[in-house]
């Protein structure tokens, strides 16, 4: 099985990349690649932009590493209460190759923060839309306090409440 794992964030030291990257890893006998978003750049979408431009080259190689995928783990930052800017663009130019982005593959959705919200509103917009593009999501789970929780030098959840629930969701993409 190979699991497609990113942070929906563009940050050099994302704790939702360090989150989806642990959690991926938790499946076992799983391929994991895990995304960089700064690695898939477009253009701010719009109509116009993409009559002048069509499918830019950053949301092409995305969808195609989308389409190589047998499943996905995928971390959401909040800003201000919903995606960031720079993955929902993304997101939008992939959902214009192919609306059925995630095409019934299961999926794991996560969110995490440095405060005790954990992203939860974002985490609840994306597991309310995700059948929308055919996503098959298999658990959702929010992590509050991010650093109180997870050691980023060992790249390692040091709650075990939090982790056994990471362990259960991640599970539910080998059921």
């Amino acid at each position: 099985m190979k699991i497609i794992a990113f942070g929906a964030s563009t940050s050099f030291h994302s704790i939702n990349r360090a989150l989806a990257t642990y959690t991926a890893n938790l499946v076992k006998g799983a391929e994991v690649e895990v995304l960089d978003l700064n690695d898939f750049p477009v253009p701010m979408f719009s109509e116009d932009t993409e009559k002048e431009v069509g499918r830019p080259e950053g949301a092409q190689a995305y969808f195609k590493k989308l389409e190589s995928a047998d499943a996905f783990v995928i971390s959401l930052a909040e800003h201000n209460g919903t995606y960031t800017a720079a993955y929902k663009n993304l997101f939008d130019w992939a959902s214009r190759i192919n609306q059925q982005m995630f095409a019934h593959k299961p999926v794991v959705y996560l969110s995490t923060s440095p405060g005790p919200g954990g992203a939860q509103s974002v985490l609840a917009q994306a597991v309310n839309s995700g059948a929308f593009f055919h996503a098959d999501v298999k658990a959702s789970v929010s992590v509050p306090s991010f650093y109180d929780v997870f050691d980023m030098e060992k790249g390692q959840v040091t709650d075990e409440k939090i982790a056994t629930k990471l362990a259960q969701a991640a599970a539910t993409l080998n059921a």
